[in-house]
């Protein structure tokens, strides 16, 4: 059963969740608790798998209680729930907290929100790894982006439009700058999957405090992912999520599955950066047995890891609340089929996208993509489709070839 911690330092609130929740009570191992004092000393009793903590506290406040959380039990899911608090104190809980819900929040949403970290558990076989990767607060990036958006913060004039343009070109400041607006940290109540949108609705100041004080962003220590070509995967993801984003279009999809295609196609294989950073010596072992033994990525990293950059990506993301259709494109991008998924989704496009880049240009470590799904694209009446997304994939690079 999944144990979770209400932490408030109102009675009444934690006796209105109690009355709320009390629908879950057969699934849920629900316990209550006054403070912070109060919530570590239920932790160091009894294990659980949530904290749902207030921000605004007297003695210990939400964002030091996570942080300690973080700290002591790396492998528990944090979620804030608050009413407003001061921007400075939201500032503080960034780092530690996955998610942020404001107070009034509805059953379903706080139901929904804590049953999906709840379907996450299993998605990590190993406990160190999920540890590890539950303590993420960023996943760093190259650094000339890295460089080009402090320079472009410290500036007097800053633009937003050309922060927007550095953050969509890096996927470890998309993601970080994705969950910080679909959990509402800063009360922005809206579902957002384009990071250039999500940069505008923070606005300069708070991606500066973000930013050069809080330090949201970081970038790769290069000594420590020898052996991961940073460059050529970032290149293949940003391909991957262009033509994604294309193949979308052909298909007369909407605005918003359109826009999670193309996130999801530059997100897919941040799990590999994850790997990369937290596990350097072992990913790397799992990259020569690629490399060597002619095995695709996924099954080097399971013999060697008991984990996919696949499942690692998506158990991140599902950590940080980013929006279902990506989740699940991170996570079955390899394996369509075995997601539940029914039609055309952005796993769909991302896993023609993925597996069509690197038939042409394949990955040093050998075969590191399944091959096309095409039985799945057949049941969807999209087999047919694939010439013309080749021939997508050849506009695609010829433009990012041009001059």
């Amino acid at each position: 059963m999944i144990g979770i911690l209400f932490v408030d330092d109102e009675p009444n609130v934690l006796s209105g969740l109690r009355r709320m929740l009390r629908p879950m009570q057969k699934e849920w191992q629900m316990s209550f608790a006054l403070g912070g004092q109060e919530a570590l000393a239920a932790l160091a009793e009894r294990p659980f798998d949530i904290v749902v903590s207030d921000m605004r506290m007297p003695g210990m406040d939400g964002a030091r209680l996570l942080s300690e959380v973080k700290q002591r039990y790396p492998q528990i899911v944090r979620i804030v729930l608050s009413g407003h608090s001061e921007k400075e104190t939201i500032l503080q809980a960034v780092s530690p907290a996955h998610q942020y819900l404001a107070k009034p929040c509805d059953p379903e949403r706080l139901t929904d929100v804590i049953s999906r970290a709840c379907a996450l558990r299993d998605l990590l076989n190993e406990d160190v790894l999920k540890k590890l990767v539950s303590q993420m607060s960023s996943i760093p990036s190259l650094p000339e982006a890295y460089t080009e958006i402090v320079e472009e913060l410290q500036s007097p004039n800053a633009s937003i439009q050309i922060i927007g343009q550095i953050v969509s070109r890096d996927l470890g400041m998309t993601a970080k700058i994705l969950q910080l607006v679909n959990s509402a940290f800063f009360g922005l109540r809206c579902h957002v999957s384009n990071p250039s949108q999500a940069a505008s609705l923070l606005g300069v100041d708070t991606l500066k405090a973000l930013v050069l004080s809080v330090h949201i962003f970081s970038q790769f220590d290069c000594a420590n992912t020898k052996g991961l070509h940073l460059h050529t995967l970032w290149n293949h993801s940003a391909t991957t999520g262009a033509l994604a984003k294309s193949i979308a279009e052909t298909v007369d999809c909407d605005g918003e599955l359109r826009d999670h295609a193309l996130m999801a196609g530059l997100l897919h294989d941040a799990g590999k950066m994850v790997l990369a950073v937290n596990l350097p010596e072992r990913y790397r072992e799992a990259l020569a047995l690629a490399h060597e033994g002619g095995l695709d990525a996924c099954q080097a990293e399971r013999q060697i890891l008991a984990n996919t950059h696949a499942d690692v990506g998506a158990y991140l993301f599902g950590l940080w609340g980013l929006p279902d259709p990506i989740i699940e494109a991170v996570a079955f991008h390899h394996h369509p089929s075995r997601c539940s998924a029914t039609g055309f989704t952005p796993l769909t496009a991302v896993h023609a996208a993925n597996v069509i880049d690197h038939e042409q240009d394949p990955p040093w470590t050998g075969r590191d993509a399944s091959p096309l799904d095409t039985e799945y694209l057949a049941q969807l009446g999209l087999a047919d489709r694939l010439p013309a997304w080749r021939d997508l994939y050849t506009k695609i690079a010829q433009e990012e070839g041009a001059p």
